[in-house]
């Protein structure tokens, strides 16, 4: 089986045998989506919450506002159906809790916050999650099971 790696700032789709893995979500949010009924799913790895905060930035990959329906549009073209896709997200965590900035110290919040708004308003559930807390992860997602497994330092693998 082949993985695909996604960068920070960065998406990507396949279809099985080929699964999506990301490494070093701290703040950063990693949306998992897939269709199931024709196998394809897409995994983005998301910076920073919102495209307005910077304008005139030319990587809309970095942000949840702009990633999420990037991704989409590539799954489309791989068969998926905006009205099947569900999601799974994983990361967001406060890597920068002794920060006295709080819009630095609170990132991870806020780019969660930022991937469910645009999720919601896209009408795409979120069917599991791992976020917060204080610790990287790497996520792999596979088709087939469509299976969110996360992998952190010093902690049990999860499935979700």
């Amino acid at each position: 089986m082949s993985s695909i790696t996604i960068g920070i700032a960065d998406l990507n789709v396949t279809k099985a045998p080929g699964s999506l893995i990301t490494y070093a979500l701290g703040s950063c949010v990693g949306i998992c989506l897939y269709d199931q009924a024709v196998g394809v799913i897409g995994m983005s790895h998301i910076l920073l919450p919102s495209s307005a905060q910077i304008p005139g930035n030319n990587t809309p990959m970095k942000f949840a506002d702009t990633a999420i329906p990037m991704l989409m549009v590539k799954m489309q073209a791989l068969g998926a159906r905006p009205t099947q896709l569900k999601a799974k997200i994983a990361g967001g965590a406060q890597m920068f809790a002794s920060m006295s900035n709080a819009s630095i110290a609170n990132i991870g919040e806020r780019n969660v916050a930022a991937v469910k708004a645009t999720l919601q308003r896209l009408r795409v559930p979120i069917m599991a999650e791992d976020t917060g807390s204080n610790y990287g992860r790497t996520l792999l997602f596979t088709p087939g099971d469509f299976m969110m497994t996360i992998r952190s330092p010093k902690r049990p693998e999860l499935k979700a």
